[in-house]
């Protein structure tokens, strides 16, 4: 590796350390199958998660049950308003 390489990765990481610690500003970035929080300041990029593979797929079956569930939650209106 060239001296030139090694510098500006170790400003790379140095960057993106100081950018850590003041908050970095991540945003949802989209790859083909792929969903990571990507820095806009610095480039961090955090792991992510992976979609549209087998594991995807295996868990979307539908659940089917053999007794269907009807239960309704019921809640009170309230008829006098509070201020805090």
């Amino acid at each position: 590796m060239t001296t030139d390489g090694l510098f500006s990765q170790m400003t790379l990481k140095i960057r993106q350390g100081l950018c850590g610690l003041h908050g970095h500003d991540a945003l949802l970035h989209f790859d083909q199958g792929h969903i990571s929080l990507l820095c806009t300041s610095c480039g961090h990029q955090s792991p992510g998660w992976e979609f549209g593979g087998a594991a995807a797929r295996r868990t979307s079956a539908p659940i089917v049950t053999a007794t269907p569930v009807t239960t309704a939650v019921v809640m009170p209106f309230v008829n006098v308003r509070k201020v805090a």
